[in-house]
């Protein structure tokens, strides 16, 4: 089995590497660890809120970075093909169900026209050799089995963000198979990841950031749906199988092209009355509140991926269980509100994460 860890990351070392997205929660971690294992990086993304992971970790002084909006053609086709990469994650996208109902039109530009204008430059530049394109389960047609979602059961969705996705993967297979696999130096993927959890994330309507904002204002945190279970995984899980795809996409374009799943063992679960009792447990503050749920918008219960690909193929398995993946967690909110210094603990993290090994 494929273990990856510093040593291997050291394959980034020198390599040219542009993520779109990389202000954001999970583009902010996948940006320090490129930095830290010394690949050259060019991000492209809306600018940062003043509170965000990205600006606590002073990620401006390392990478060059291209303020702009994924729907600007221009502008994201210039800054791939004037940086010239090697490698692509593909990142940028509007990833709130919730907020798809009150906007759908910007998701779905977004989320859509964004992956075309991406796609087409990836299309227009010689130099790519690896192309990771990420979307989300939430791209699988659900029909609320117990048993998860495959590379290739069908896809769909219910709400706009979910329809975004699927949609994003269906433009992928279109230019996949027009442009892309002719070009015998490139290789191209699209992965699908499940609920990640980790500092630094500050969206609205998400369990863990809500938990922080509510302790911060002094109230209870008010939960809509407690019994709703996830399949919880620290981000630096499925970013740790983008690496990988990366970089075996890279040394064998056509092996790896195609569909992956990113996520925890399916026994990983938890309702989110536990987590969040877990996650006030550690901070050692905070309380609940139940809200009856009368929102019209649907949202799934429960939404599982099926990984036996990336565990066979690439010897990708989670490596932090749900117990550790709330403690770290935890542990880097606890951080931010004692007002020390989280830079250090994502560090010490990353660190941790990868130079884990497996017997």
């Amino acid at each position: 089995m494929t273990i990856f860890n510093q040593q291997k990351l050291s394959f980034f070392n020198g390599k040219r590497v542009l993520i779109t997205g990389h202000t954001g929660f999970k583009g902010s971690w996948l940006t320090k660890i490129l930095v830290q294992n010394k690949a050259i990086v060019c991000g492209y993304s809306l600018k940062p809120e003043p509170l965000s992971h990205f600006n606590f970790l002073e990620l401006e002084n390392d990478i060059e970075s291209v303020y702009g909006d994924v729907r600007d053609q221009k502008a994201l086709y210039e800054t791939v093909t004037n940086f010239a990469p090697e490698i692509i994650f593909h990142l940028a996208a509007q990833p709130l169900v919730r907020a798809s109902y009150d906007d759908p039109l910007t998701t779905f530009e977004t989320n859509v026209m964004g992956s075309v204008n991406l796609l087409d430059a990836v299309r227009n530049t010689v130099s790519v050799r690896s192309l990771v394109y990420i979307t989300s389960d939430k791209c699988y047609e659900n029909v609320d089995w117990i048993w998860g979602y495959r590379e290739n059961d069908r896809l769909g969705g219910r709400d706009p963000y979910s329809g975004s996705k699927g949609a994003a993967e269906l433009i992928y297979s279109s230019f996949e198979r027009s442009y892309f696999q002719n070009v015998r130096h490139l290789g191209t993927a699209t992965v699908r990841a499940g609920n990640v959890i980790g500092g630094g994330d500050w969206a609205q309507d998400r369990i863990i950031p809500d938990c922080i904002r509510a302790i911060e204002l002094d109230k209870p945190l008010e939960i809509r749906n407690p019994m709703a279970t996830r399949p919880w995984q620290h981000v630096l899980e499925p970013l740790s199988g983008y690496l990988l795809l990366a970089e075996c996409l890279y040394k064998s374009s056509k092996k790896f092209s195609g569909a992956w799943n990113f996520g925890p063992k399916t026994d990983e679960i938890r309702n989110v009355r536990d987590v969040a009792k877990e996650i006030h447990k550690v901070l050692g503050q905070g309380s609940l509140k139940e809200i009856e749920q009368n929102s019209p918008m649907y949202e799934a219960n429960l939404l599982q991926l099926n990984c036996d690909k990336a565990h066979q193929v690439l010897g990708w398995s989670p490596r932090w269980n749900v117990d550790k993946t709330l403690l770290e967690t935890a542990v880097w909110y606890r951080e931010y509100l004692n007002k020390g210094d989280v830079k250090i603990v994502t560090e010490r993290q990353i660190n941790d994460y990868f130079n884990y090994s497996n017997a």
